[in-house]
């Protein structure tokens, strides 16, 4: 009987651990209208087994696994966000007159105003981002680090370029 039950508990054991999800919790990710949370769902889910649940700028991603976990959150920054607890991208410290970010959520005239809220409390003069844009050129004396720093404190991730 001992034995019985003992092998019944390490079955389950085994059972539970095979389970186990992973998740990860992201603070301050830019999340301002209906199209950001949806936005954000749709990057997390691009992983396959991968879910998120936004609450304002509180994203909680569960998946499989740590390695999947890793690839939502991966996604996550590849479609412009970017939160507390997520591992910010380089960039240069060289300054420029002017500096281009590819790959910023953009979806709003929220998201263009905080944007340019991030962009200028670092000393840009001019952006012309616009809702929807690919692309932004961020002109003034700054360098590259400088305006991803800033983004990601916006809850904004890009590539600059």
């Amino acid at each position: 009987m001992k034995t019985t039950v003992i092998t019944l508990l390490s079955v389950i054991a085994v059972a539970v651990g095979a389970r186990a999800e992973s998740s990860v919790t992201l603070t301050g990710v830019h999340n301002c209208c209906k199209s950001c949370t949806t936005g954000i769902s749709k990057a997390v889910t691009s992983v396959a087994g991968a879910t998120c649940t936004a609450d304002k700028g509180n994203i909680t991603i569960t998946a499989k696994s740590d390695a999947d976990a890793k690839k939502a959150v991966a996604a996550l920054l590849d479609a412009g966000y970017f939160g507390e607890g997520a591992t910010a991208g380089a960039a240069s410290e060289v300054k420029a007159k002017s500096v281009t970010v590819e790959g910023v959520h953009l979806c709003c005239g929220k998201c263009v105003t905080a944007f340019n809220k991030a962009a200028t409390a670092i000393g840009a003069t001019k952006t012309d981002a616009v809702k929807g844009a690919k692309s932004v050129t961020v002109d003034g004396d700054i360098s590259p680090k400088e305006l991803l720093t800033a983004l990601n404190k916006g809850g904004f991730n890009g590539k600059v370029k």
